[in-house]
């Protein structure tokens, strides 16, 4: 599975290299019980094809399922505004038509959509929330930013649950970089912030960089919650896919979606350049595999009517996870010219496929990658093309030494991560007891 990326008031991070696989011996104390919000998943139904989000809140559930089956129990905000618990039976077969319709390359249509999550939210329709037995202590996970706009309705559950509330940071992007958010999207952020602040007494980052974004979003405003970082776990892509496309050697490979935090237009500026200066024989081909998103056009323009570039630029959507999984391995190397990122789940993903990685010089991106990927600065066109033309031979000096490095690299896990988050329940746990 997939899953698609620092201090003067900080408290103190949990840092998962450091932690290692004895993160996942962790267990919760008796008495503990995690509801875990699926709020998310539920709303995605008439979706064929998830996020990065979605897969992570998937996730969540299959390894808190396998650590902590007897103290976990799941819940949610349907579609229809109905709050309650889910039966874990119905959650487990939930689970698995999601996971089947993210690995069916064929998109249902849409009366079969409609079809399937009807029946889907049924089995789901909200439960009774029942009264916590004496010393029970409750803690209410959840691995996304739904419905954090809405306050009053986390609050409602909370009370309802009495429970407390820790949940997931991807990042801070959109405060960060409004440029590159939707109109109005960084209000819509700030507000979710403003909520986790108010309310979270435990907070999760996916990186020391989000950890940090949050800690200056906060400032003097209010009192951080404690806040520990595990970096998303990490599973090798599948391969050797029938239906992966066939691509002229040597080529890159770019994997997310076309927005301009990505930086594409930089990739197809100098495609260009090295076909204008080096010709067509020289120049490597260059795959873009994910969806076209927003603000975008600048490189859908590029993408649609430079002629230049057609033969050697080679765009895929929807694709299986199969058939990414084989065009990274068989790619040079992966390229990400991200000018902001939380983690960059890319980056793990292509290095334990044991393809290098070429990427921006981000902190996200150098928690992710560790020493192995060479960085560039995102504006630096020139070094952009050295960096291709050197991993496009054989005799590439730059990519043997990254191999040399890919060698000791280790991949962050998911049990790693979610040992993490049962740590953070503990610690809160005795802090706060039953109080």
């Amino acid at each position: 599975m997939t899953a698609l990326p620092i201090r003067d008031k900080m408290p103190a991070m949990s840092s998962l290299a450091a932690r290692g696989k004895a993160a996942s011996s962790s267990s919760l104390p008796a008495g503990v019980e995690i509801i875990l919000d699926l709020s998310r998943l539920m709303s995605r139904t008439l979706h064929a094809r998830p996020t990065g989000i979605d897969r992570v809140e998937l996730v969540y559930a299959r390894t808190l399922l396998a650590h902590i089956p007897e103290q976990l129990h799941f819940a949610a905000l349907n579609p229809f505004g109905l709050y309650g618990r889910l039966s874990a039976k119905a959650v487990l077969n939930f689970l698995d038509a999601t996971e089947a319709r993210w690995t069916d390359r064929t998109c249902p249509s849409r009366p079969a959509m409609l079809l399937e999550a009807a029946w889907q939210l049924a089995k789901l329709r909200p439960r009774p929330i029942p009264r916590a037995g004496p010393g029970v202590r409750r803690y209410y996970v959840q691995a996304s930013p739904h419905h954090l706009t809405r306050p009053e309705r986390l609050r409602a559950r909370l009370r309802s649950e009495q429970a407390r509330f820790i949940c997931l940071l991807h990042d801070l992007i959109p405060i960060e970089y409004p440029e590159y958010a939707r109109p109005n999207g960084a209000e819509l952020h700030r507000r979710r912030m403003r909520t986790l602040a108010e309310l979270a007494d435990g907070l999760l980052a996916n990186s020391e960089a989000t950890a940090s974004s949050m800690a200056r979003f906060i400032g003097d405003t209010a009192a951080l919650p404690p806040i520990r970082v595990a970096h998303l776990g990490c599973d090798a892509l599948p391969a050797d896919a029938s239906d992966a496309p066939s691509i002229p050697a040597p080529y890159f490979l770019v994997l997310s979606t076309i927005e301009p935090r990505k930086n594409h237009l930089l990739l197809l500026n100098i495609w260009r350049r090295m076909i204008e200066t080096l010709g067509p024989q020289r120049t490597p081909h260059l795959a873009i595999v994910g969806r076209r998103g927003w603000e975008n056009e600048n490189v859908v323009d590029m993408l649609d009517r430079c002629t230049a570039i057609h033969d050697h630029v080679h765009e895929y959507r929807g694709l299986s996870d199969a058939a990414i999984g084989t065009l990274l391995r068989r790619a040079r190397a992966l390229l990400c010219p991200s000018f902001a990122e939380g983690f960059g789940m890319p980056v793990t993903e292509a290095l334990l496929c044991g393809t290098p990685v070429i990427c921006s010089d981000l902190p996200a991106l150098r928690e992710a990658g560790g020493d192995v990927p060479d960085f560039i600065d995102p504006l630096d066109g020139p070094e952009w093309i050295r960096a291709v033309m050197d991993y496009s031979t054989s005799e590439g000096t730059m990519r043997d030494r990254q191999l040399a490095r890919l060698s000791g690299w280790a991949a962050p896990g998911w049990n790693a991560h979610i040992g993490v988050l049962l740590d953070l329940v503990a610690e809160i746990d005795a802090a706060k007891g039953a109080d």
